[in-house]
């Protein structure tokens, strides 16, 4: 009789990591759609190099781990960063023209669209990623109308959805961290029973 070989997988939980680079960097681009200060290399660094590259590392270290859905989320966004830079510094360095409010409507509508499919997904995972999901949906669709009628108050208040979600991200990353540290849970994810 053949034998069978078992392996155990003992990397570490990449999660964190990418909720956290989807979290500082949310935070940052959110201030900036608030009203705080304008767009800037301290934005498009983080959106190239830790919400851009560092998102996409967590993803593909979460498909190792047969994750799809953290896989998906994590390469996924980590495109919308790196996009994101793409769509500010293109026009910038006379590449291509800057897009229209109706482009950039679209853009934020299409992957506000993503992002209610993937919110349907948290319904089988936590409460903490299903709030993190929600309010993603909620900031894609503030600035998408935001940008498609012209309305600064709307993409003012997206900004600001957009920082509550990146300290929801921010504190579902550390739960993480915390409770695999402590061994034990310090800050609670809700977890979802699965029937």
């Amino acid at each position: 009789m053949p034998q069978t070989i078992v392996i155990k997988d003992q990397t570490a939980n990449p999660g964190p990591l990418g909720l956290l680079c989807f979290a500082l960097t949310t935070i940052l681009l959110s201030m900036h759609n608030a009203g705080f200060f304008g767009i800037d290399s301290a934005i498009l660094g983080m959106a190239i190099f830790y919400g851009g590259i560092g998102q996409m590392i967590a993803g593909i270290m979460e498909w190792r781990k047969n994750n799809t859905f953290a896989t998906v989320a994590f390469v996924s966004y980590g495109c919308f960063w790196l996009s994101f830079a793409a769509i500010v510094l293109l026009p910038k360095l006379g590449l291509i023209d800057k897009p229209t409010d109706v482009g950039i409507a679209s853009w934020l509508g299409v992957w506000g669209l993503m992002s209610v499919v993937m919110f349907i997904g948290t319904f089988r995972l936590n409460r903490a990623l299903q709030i993190v999901f929600f309010l993603l949906v909620i900031t894609f669709a503030l600035l998408c109308i935001g940008d498609l009628t012209a309305n600064a108050g709307l993409k003012n208040l997206g900004g600001w959805f957009g920082i509550v979600l990146g300290f929801s991200a921010f504190y579902t990353g550390l739960a993480q961290v915390l409770n695999e540290v402590y061994g034990r849970v310090v800050w609670p994810l809700g977890p979802v029973v699965k029937k």
